[in-house]
């Protein structure tokens, strides 16, 4: 020990012997059991002689949302190849429905559907399993579809199908006959005959099955325009007593909900009891009316969030040359048509007492207005020609 240390220390309380004790350290807060938190937000509970207790700690809102949003594209992604797949696999049995000629007679789709104007002939059949229409394969609805993207545009050109013409192989008569002689490819060389517009794709619908595709969808919403009374076709009850008793079908004017049955009654209507005067172009309005509203409902939020289930069965109804990336297109641009963009043209018919007659003179004008060369015009006569923007005519 050097001379000048001294085995103490002097206190103010006396001295203490031996080894001077180290310093016992400092705790934070009040007690040494109080929970302290550091700087990045854990609490630490200090108990004298024991470990510390940290909780979990708590991640930053950042990275709850950026989870978040990572799970939700990945349940996306799977609903839209779940989605897709369904699709194609009905699309793939719609191809193989349709008569392998009418690919033939189409004319070549320069470029996208979705970047390119197109021309769709969508014929409607209405074989039921009856009697009445066994073996029917007339085409009750002749309705050409021109979309245009550029425009935002998308139109509808309806064609009566007992305006007589000139059909290859046949000879003059009745448009829908083309159908009934040589399948969907006379059908399209017929029209494009007659309108001189390439006829892209075809869409063959049987309006037969449209009822089970309707139920699918849960039903279509359909505006009547005016009461309806038909006469006693398709009589719902089975002996012949109650069907001389029974009026006919009743629509209420209005928007209504129809089931499959109900939309499908409401497009064979031929003849309206409270209203004479409706033409053959009436009927083909109210076919085009629901066929429509279910192309509507196919766009629909509700429906899309079932297209993993449900989206093979969609297309069981129609027979086409349209891949799935083209149907999916064409849904896309009349989703984007908006009501004012919605074009509605027919083309006109010198009808006589028989029902029947040759094209209107003035059909070329509307041909012009239906391609978007001239400025849409209202018919002028009950069985004239012309278009209308964002309404049925």
């Amino acid at each position: 020990m050097a001379p000048d240390e001294k085995p103490y220390r002097v206190y103010k309380g006396g001295r203490v012997k031996g080894k001077v004790p180290a310093a016992p350290p400092r705790t934070r807060g009040r007690r040494a059991t109080e929970g302290v938190a550091d700087g990045g937000g854990r609490l630490h509970l200090r108990r004298p002689g024991s470990f510390r207790l940290r909780l979990p700690r708590r991640p930053p809102w950042r990275r709850i949302v950026l989870l978040t949003l990572l799970v939700l594209i990945v349940l996306f992604v799977a609903w839209a190849v779940a989605g897709y797949f369904s699709f194609a696999s009905g699309v793939s049995d719609a191809h193989r429905r349709l008569d392998p000629r009418a690919r033939a007679a189409l004319a070549t789709q320069n470029g996208l559907l979705l970047s390119h104007a197109s021309n769709i002939l969508v014929l409607g059949t209405d074989n039921a399993p009856i009697s009445q229409r066994a073996g029917d394969q007339h085409s009750d609805s002749i309705l050409l579809v021109r979309t245009d993207p550029g425009r935002h545009r998308i139109a509808y050109l309806s064609i009566p199908r007992d305006m007589v013409v000139p059909i290859p192989g046949v000879g003059t008569a009745k448009i829908n006959a083309a159908m009934q002689s040589g399948g969907a490819p006379l059908a399209i060389r017929t029209v494009h005959n007659l309108t001189g517009l390439p006829i892209n794709h075809v869409i063959v619908v049987n309006f037969a099955d449209f009822k089970d595709l309707i139920d699918a969808l849960g039903g279509v919403t359909i505006d009547v325009p005016k009461p309806i009374l038909s006469d006693r076709f398709d009589c719902p009850f089975k002996t012949n007593t109650r069907c001389q008793e029974w009026k006919g079908w009743r629509f209420a004017k209005g928007p209504q909900h129809m089931d499959g049955e109900r939309a499908l009654i409401y497009s064979r209507v031929r003849v309206n009891q409270l209203d004479p005067s409706e033409t053959d172009f009436t009927r083909q309005a109210r076919q085009q009316a629901v066929t429509q509203a279910v192309m509507s409902k196919f766009t629909s939020f509700g429906t899309l969030l079932t297209a993993p289930f449900d989206a093979g069965s969609w297309v069981k109804p129609i027979a086409t040359d349209l891949s799935t990336w083209q149907l999916i297109s064409l849904g896309w641009v009349k989703f984007r048509s908006s009501g004012g963009n919605v074009l509605h043209c027919r083309l006109g018919a010198d009808l006589g007492p028989g029902g029947t007659g040759a094209p209107s003179e003035d059909d070329a004008l509307t041909i012009s207005m239906f391609v978007g060369r001239s400025a849409p015009q209202l018919p002028t006569t009950t069985f004239g020609p012309g278009c209308a923007r964002g309404h049925d005519l």
